[in-house]
């Protein structure tokens, strides 16, 4: 009687066990198939969907793994406006992802949008204090400053380099101010965004530090 039971039950227990794909993975593997068949300029808005469908479902941690994808194709084909709205989404989900913050302002920066880049300047830098990153941080800020001739960014830079305990390079970035701008800064305006993006995009360590693979 129990070697009858088993039979029966054996192929049951095995359908149990194994676990139907959810309608968020179903979702993701057709987008994953139009990622590998699209363009760049669409694939960044096709990852930002898939990480739209992952938050939808409770998971955070897959969907800062697609934004990270997201950020990478879209600032590869020089979309700043929409990769910032991307990092955004990163920073509502890991509020204190310093390297995502980072990004936020060398986005900002190539968009022109000053205003925006000091106030995500001043973020960076409080997060990088409080992330104990000083020295990793005032490297991209001042690298930020070389390439500008906006003054109040330049005053910025140089009070956050102070709040970073690095005087050195914040008295550098005064006397840029005091010269109406850096002396390093691009030649054309392709060329000035071209090095603000690469600077959104950073090394791989700093991105796993996130959280957010490269």
């Amino acid at each position: 009687m129990m070697s009858r039971i088993a039979k029966i039950l054996g192929p049951v227990r095995g359908a149990f066990s194994r676990k139907a794909p959810s309608e968020k993975d179903r979702i993701l593997a057709d987008l994953e198939t139009e990622i590998e068949k699209e363009s760049l300029s669409f694939k960044g808005t096709l990852l930002n969907r898939a990480g739209d469908v992952c938050m939808k479902a409770g998971d955070g941690e897959e969907a800062v793994r697609y934004y990270g994808r997201a950020i990478d194709a879209l600032i590869e084909d020089e979309q700043p406006e929409a990769a910032r709205g991307v990092a955004k989404k990163i920073i509502r989900i890991r509020p204190q992802a310093i390297r995502t913050i980072c990004t936020l302002t060398w986005l900002a920066l190539a968009a022109r949008h000053m205003a925006t880049a000091r106030q995500d300047l001043r973020q960076y830098a409080k997060a990088a204090k409080e992330g104990n990153q000083h020295e990793l941080a005032s490297k991209h800020i001042l690298a930020m400053a070389k390439l500008q001739r906006d003054v109040p960014f330049l005053e910025h830079a140089a009070e956050a380099l102070d709040e970073l305990g690095m005087e050195d390079d914040a008295n550098l970035v005064r006397d840029w101010v005091l010269a109406g701008g850096s002396p390093k800064v691009p030649d054309t305006q392709e060329n000035l965004i071209a090095r603000c993006l690469k600077g959104a995009g950073g090394s791989i360590a700093e991105r796993k530090a996130d959280g957010v693979p490269a």
